[in-house]
């Protein structure tokens, strides 16, 4: 029974047991079926040998001196990385009660001395299968949070995951929310001055910084427009704070953005930012199909955000009159009603000024 060949690689197993023939024995046999062994003499010896280095499984005397057996798996299996480690507990005691101390001690299995080696090797085999399915799922697990965090910051993620019915499936629902919307002006004349990878290059180097500024202030990400992006607060987490958050992340923006051209030079010294805001209620949810789907807002807030990102001059953030209401601490000033290209009526808007 080759496992190395079985689990492509050679599964690293944890011998435990004062008896030293013993644990010669169980090394020797596990080697040649394709194992990779450490063997320790005592619990304190075993915990030391794994630190940093966790075993795939670990097969452990039930009597030692000093942390028997029982207490070296209560101490695995307290631990964040070896708590899914399958533990064996050898014993030359076949008492129902000693198997059921093995048991709430978390062992995965109880082994009676003497025994086959045949035996050993197959539970050993059959555990490494399970803990194998099991660390397939972690990695898939970590791949898709890595994922999640891509679009959101990590804390919404978790929220995600505690609840995907709920949170990865089409429809949406009515949530107070505000909407930011960032463009970056003067892009287009100099994407015309400048070579494709060069262009690309500049709009990684400000995207990376401004997403990380909505991250930082716990907004959702939603997506890249050309030369701008949409972020919105409010879900799938609502808070009190939404809208203070959203035009905190604008202030910071313009910051960071000043820096990143400044640090450019000349070169990008002809861009500025505009951003606009608006709060509301408004349809959040996963648009799109089971294959494909969009985590968004739609309706009427993220269409005046937008006019009044258009509306915005460089270097200015604006903000309606339903955001500004919401917010404390910021100086902002009042301007004349405008209208917004497809809108009815007038909109009061407040101006933050950023050239400085």
């Amino acid at each position: 029974m080759d496992l190395q060949a079985e689990f492509n690689r050679s599964p690293r197993i944890l011998i435990v047991d004062d008896d030293w023939l013993s644990r010669d024995l169980h090394a020797e046999y596990l080697t040649t079926s394709g194992c990779e062994v450490v063997a320790a003499s005592s619990g304190e010896a075993a915990l030391e040998a794994i630190r940093g280095q966790p075993p795939d499984l670990a097969l452990v005397d039930l009597q030692m001196p000093g942390m028997d057996g029982l207490e070296l798996c209560r101490a695995m299996k307290q631990a964040p990385d070896t708590r899914f480690v399958p533990v064996i507990i050898v014993t030359a005691l076949d008492s129902e009660d000693d198997e059921l101390r093995a048991i709430e001690a978390g062992a995965d299995d109880f082994i009676t001395k003497p025994f086959r080696s045949i035996i050993l090797l197959t539970r050993v085999r059959s555990l490494l299968r399970l803990k194998n399915l099991h660390d397939e799922i972690e990695k898939r697990n970590r791949l898709l949070q890595q994922t999640l965090n891509r679009y959101m910051a990590e804390d919404l993620t978790e929220v995600i995951l505690t609840d995907p019915e709920r949170y990865l499936k089409l429809g949406g629902e009515i949530r107070p929310v505000t909407v930011l919307f960032a463009d970056i002006r003067g892009f287009t004349h100099y994407a015309e001055g400048h070579a494709g990878p060069q262009v690309i290059g500049t709009l990684n180097r400000i995207f990376t910084e401004l997403s990380q500024v909505v991250f930082r202030h716990k907004g959702t990400f939603d997506k890249y427009l050309g030369d701008g992006l949409m972020a919105f607060y409010g879900a799938p987490v609502p808070g009190e704070d939404d809208a203070q958050r959203a035009v905190d992340t604008a202030r910071e923006m313009q910051r960071v953005f000043r820096t990143v051209c400044a640090e450019a030079g000349d070169e990008l010294s002809s861009l500025a930012l505009g951003v606009g805001l608006h709060s509301g209620e408004a349809v959040v949810g996963n648009v799109g199909s089971e294959q494909m789907m969009d985590y968004t807002v739609v309706g009427d807030v993220p269409n005046v955000a937008k006019r009044l990102q258009e509306a915005a001059a460089a270097w200015q953030i604006l903000l309606s009159e339903a955001t500004y209401d919401q917010i404390e601490g910021v100086q902002a000033e009042k301007l004349d009603p405008i209208r917004l290209p497809g809108k009815s009526g007038q909109f009061v808007v407040y101006a933050i000024e950023c050239r400085d």
